[in-house]
């Protein structure tokens, strides 16, 4: 903005003509730029309206969603009329509610005007008849406080309630947007198999518009995700070797150092499949691997992601064991503290079958991808908590100079860090000093970090205000979501119907069972083994 406004001043000395209706006003530049960055604010300024959140009182409204509006509220992204009603069963008042969420808020800070902007009604939300209350309360709310006839309907729920508020939303009116807009947030799980997905689509769809649907996937949220796009299509240099004549393979690695801790009931009920590939991981690929977007416009991105989707080469129930690798961390020792396996957790079935870990390999049937392989690989207990893509090239067809004895082949590598250690690396080979020609790798970083010295927007905050907005481009569509669980649906019917398919297991801190280090095929290639370091990629880090 500053670099704008210099720019504005060298019009006003060199090309009075440019500025000439300004100089009528006979104001300084500095108030005609300050005029000209308020009705831009205003432009990008969310519309008055409510946010009515759904399973108030859970976990994911005071940790996430309230300390991220408290964030939009500091840089004053919010609108100036403008509320929060919380809705859920327990029984609080306005008061009693602002206390409670105010504990997850900073304490060395006023947070009173934000606060104020809280309201809390109690309703049985798998009961339609407190609707009409819950409408008499949300008009009394606009009414009071100014605010245009625009709702967004928050569904922070248990899943077993995306059919059920919709279906009493719109019983009493509140899904229609014919005098405001009217968005409803689904959380994932989008279902649990193919089938449950393509009823919830179903379900919500008599009752809301495709384009009032907001399903949300925080990971796309995330500022390294979205960079995805601007590295791809911002660099001329790349688009060339973006193709099947380049790259020799992509690998993704989702990796957490942790288990399922107290969650272990829950999670069995998912596993890494559901809970990680479906969404996260898939929404990747599709980044990824997408052709370039006529516009950056929500229907022209979603439209290129779902194309992916559609052109994934299907693992067959079949063939499921010539593709997937599955396992499941057992009893270990980690820096010298005995842990848990998995069947030894909370909630979790001595006989349990739930894959904590997941290793796949598959083909984009298309032009650009044809022939080349796609692995993904994610797990609990793993040696650290890392997110990366990494696009392996081909290596040169001509093998001129010797590489260090220490390096089995010179490799061109370009390493996308999701989290943590957010940047880029690009290894290549470069000559050792000395006499002769020998080669060794290294690589050269970037860090997300050295960007800016601003704050980076968590992911909720930044798909909160995308939906305020009505920018739908990081939020899933409805035909990318079954697209998505058609492909692993063969995944979950071979692992259901037949037990001779093994369950690998690793002992918790690994990388995995031992079989899935030799999924990648090539000469001497392996996967890429992620430290919290972004350069630190040679060793089997914090093992």
């Amino acid at each position: 903005m500053i670099k704008l406004r210099e720019q504005l001043i060298v019009h006003d000395k060199n090309h009075k003509k440019f500025f000439s209706p300004f100089q009528k006003l006979k104001q300084p530049i500095d108030v005609i730029f300050a005029i000209f960055m308020k009705n831009i604010e205003k432009m990008i300024q969310p519309k008055s309206h409510i946010l009515v959140i759904f399973g108030a009182s859970g976990d994911l409204t005071k940790r996430k969603l309230i300390p991220a509006l408290y964030d939009l509220f500091q840089q004053k992204r919010l609108p100036e009329q403008f509320a929060v009603l919380g809705v859920s069963r327990t029984d609080l008042s306005d008061t009693d509610f602002r206390k409670r969420v105010s504990e997850f808020l900073p304490k060395n800070e006023d947070v009173s005007d934000f606060i104020n902007m809280l309201y809390y009604e109690a309703v049985n939300t798998g009961n339609a008849t407190d609707f009409p209350r819950l409408k008499i309360r949300l008009k009394t709310l606009r009414q009071e406080l100014n605010i245009d006839d625009n709702y967004i309907f928050y569904l922070s729920t248990p899943p077993l309630l995306y059919e059920v508020i919709p279906a009493s939303l719109a019983q009493v009116g509140l899904n229609k947007s014919d005098a405001g807009f009217r968005r409803l947030i689904v959380e994932k799980p989008f279902g649990t198999d193919l089938e449950s997905a393509l009823d919830l689509n179903k379900k919500l769809l008599l009752y809301f518009d495709e384009d009032q649907l907001y399903r949300i996937d925080h990971y796309l949220g995330k500022e390294t995700v979205q960079n995805l796009l601007v590295t791809r299509f911002a660099n001329a240099f790349l688009e060339p070797l973006w193709n099947r004549n380049y790259i020799h393979h992509v690998e993704i690695t989702s990796a957490e150092s942790l288990g399922v801790e107290k969650r272990g009931g829950y999670y069995d009920k998912s596993g890494a499949l559901r809970d990680m590939v479906q969404n996260h991981l898939l929404q990747l690929v599709g980044l990824i691997a997408m052709e370039p977007p006529v516009t950056i416009g929500a229907d022209a991105i979603r439209d290129e992601i779902l194309k992916v989707f559609k052109s994934l080469s299907h693992i067959t129930e079949e063939n499921v064991t010539d593709h997937v690798i599955r396992g499941q961390y057992t009893e270990s020792k980690i820096r010298g503290n005995q842990v848990k396996g998995y069947r030894e957790e909370e909630g979790v079935p001595a006989d349990s079958r739930t894959e904590t870990f997941v290793a796949m390999k598959f083909f984009i049937d298309n032009w650009r991808w044809g022939g080349v392989p796609f692995y993904i690989r994610t797990g609990k207990h793993l040696p650290t908590r890392a997110t990366e893509v990494v696009i392996r090239f081909k290596q040169s067809p001509h093998h001129l100079f010797h590489t260090n004895e220490n390096v089995t082949s010179s490799e061109n590598l370009l390493v996308i860090r999701i989290q943590p250690d957010e940047g880029i690396m690009m290894k290549f080979g470069m000559k050792v000093p000395g006499a002769g020609f020998s080669v060794q790798n290294v690589g050269m970083d970037f860090h997300y970090s050295d960007l800016t010295h601003d704050r980076l927007p968590t992911a909720y905050e930044r798909l909160l205000l995308d939906c305020m907005q009505g920018d739908a481009t990081l939020y899933s569509r409805g035909d990318a979501v079954e697209a998505a669980w058609e492909f692993v649906q063969p995944i979950i019917n071979a692992w259901k119907n037949d037990d001779s398919i093994p369950v690998y297991g690793y002992p918790a801190g690994t990388w995995g069972p031992e079989v899935a280090q030799n999924m990648i095929e090539g000469d001497g290639i392996e996967w890429r083994y992620p430290c919290k370091n972004l350069t630190a990629s040679d060793d089997y880090c914090e093992l």
